[in-house]
């Protein structure tokens, strides 16, 4: 049973075949997909599997707090477990590949921004946008990128 199936379980959810399916590619997922995206790795494994499964049941994993849904700015919800730790996010705006990072002092600059406007922080949420600075040329030296 993975890490997301059995969440579900613990939580009392109902787990059909195709819940199970869908369970079984969120947790084997490195990226942040959308529910497209699960659906063709979904239906790979099931064909029956419909795109409107996929919707109602990252809906329920994300209202029993299972998922975390993001949108990152390209019109589509993108999916990943809940993390055990915070992590924030870099999306490059050109390749929307998703890298997550962790940087105590952002943590410790947005904690006192919050205390010196009065309150004390109890969740955020970072989304850096960005282009890559460099790329490598081929003769192996390292170029600005435009």
């Amino acid at each position: 049973m993975d890490r997301i199936e059995k969440l579900c379980v613990e939580k009392g959810l109902r787990m059909t075949g195709q819940r199970r399916v869908i369970a079984r590619v969120l947790s084997e997922a490195n990226d942040h997909p959308d529910a497209e995206e699960l659906h063709r790795r979904a239906s790979s494994i099931d064909p029956h599997i419909s795109i409107a499964t996929v919707y109602r049941t990252v809906r329920l994993l994300e209202e029993s707090g299972i998922l975390e849904r993001h949108d990152f700015r390209d019109g589509r919800s993108r999916y990943e477990e809940m993390p055990d730790e915070h992590h924030d996010h870099l999306i490059d705006v050109q390749t929307g590949k998703v890298i997550e990072f962790h940087n105590d002092q952002i943590e410790e600059l947005q904690r006192l921004v919050a205390e010196k406007l009065g309150y004390k922080l109890i969740d955020h949420r970072l989304e850096l946008y960005g282009v890559a600075l460099d790329i490598s040329s081929a003769d192996g030296k390292t170029t600005s990128k435009k």
